[in-house]
């Protein structure tokens, strides 16, 4: 049996990642996983995931979960301490501001991203970049268990947002308030619901500009929910947004539209490249409310196109499947 190290965040008070599906996957197929860490306090991740390789020298591989931020940094101490191992390594690059990392830190990217066994791309821009730098990298999309995804037929009649992400700067949870605000304007009895768990203090302030808005009535904050929880909570409304300012090809994006909500995203780093502009969801540009806005209007007043938006996307997702996700992984470790 090959013994597989996957390092990434494993933080019970996170929302589940890539990393909870994709090691079931591998040891429904025989693999033995061990995951690293599940440790609050960064010093003592990073202590444990080294711990993690060093009690197991034998493992076959070790996958590593990578970021643009802190944990590029985690990814470049473990990569370092499986060469001195001699154990094969394999990023998975999450991270939609990588490419910037690969040009504003050329020489430390090379130490984790040439060195690699692979390195595994979940989207087509993530891809592209790292071949155009010479980087090994092969493709394989973020995966979803479709059939716990039951397709949904949504009313539009009022607005209803959903919005699941963490909360932290980069995701601009703000932005969804002043949607919300704005969109007030012609459908008074909109609201809004954030699913997610506070990551950097951005509820607190998100919060905060809800209050000062009087909007916070018409705002509902979960707080971090299982996924069973928040796909249950997602019949409850008929709109998407992801608002963020950075990403690559987010878990929760494909989720929502297996389930046919239609999606509206900013259109930045690897979601051009998942969403195709009036056809499997709608794009507009970063920290553009008004445009965001307009777009969920343009939804309700004519409900023919968000029906097929829905559908389109949940066709799209379903090459997004775990079966076919699984075959892909098993083919690089076997």
């Amino acid at each position: 049996m090959k013994k597989i190290i996957y390092i990434g965040n494993h933080l019970k008070s996170a929302n589940p990642t890539t990393l909870n599906l994709l090691s079931e996957l591998l040891m429904a197929k025989g693999f033995h996983v061990k995951i690293y860490s599940n440790q609050s306090s960064r010093i003592m991740r990073l202590m444990h995931m080294c711990w993690g390789v060093l009690s197991n020298l034998k493992a076959s591989y070790i996958l590593i979960d990578t970021y643009s931020t802190v944990n590029f940094y985690y990814a470049l101490v473990i990569s370092q301490l499986a060469r001195c191992f001699s154990i094969p390594y394999v990023p998975i690059l999450h991270g939609g501001n990588l490419p910037k990392r690969l040009q504003n830190n050329p020489k430390l990217s090379k130490f984790i991203f040439k060195n690699a066994y692979v390195n595994i791309a979940p989207s087509s821009y993530l891809l592209e970049e790292f071949q155009r730098k010479g980087f090994q990298t092969r493709f394989i999309p973020n995966a979803i268990e479709l059939k716990k995804y039951s397709f949904q037929n949504y009313v539009f009649q009022e607005p209803k947002l959903l919005w699941v992400r963490a909360f932290d700067a980069i995701y601009n949870p703000s932005m969804a308030v002043l949607v919300l605000e704005l969109l007030k304007s012609t459908y008074p009895n909109a609201t809004l619901c954030m699913v997610g768990a506070d990551k950097d203090g951005s509820l607190k302030k998100v919060k905060e500009i809800a209050l000062k808005k009087g909007l916070i009535n018409s705002i509902e904050f979960t707080g971090y929910l299982s996924k069973e929880a928040w796909i249950e909570k997602s019949k409850d409304f008929n709109i998407f947004i992801n608002t963020t300012n950075i990403d690559n090809t987010p878990v929760s994006v494909l989720e929502a539209m297996a389930l046919g909500l239609p999606v509206i995203s900013t259109k930045v780093g690897g979601i051009s490249y998942l969403i195709d502009d009036n056809e499997t969801g709608l794009l507009v540009e970063k920290k553009n409310v008004q445009q965001m806005t307009s777009k969920i209007i343009e939804l309700f007043k004519n409900e023919e196109k968000a029906i097929a938006i829905s559908k389109n996307a949940r066709k799209l997702v379903e090459s997004f499947d775990s079966g076919k996700v699984q075959q892909q992984w098993n083919e690089i470790l076997k």
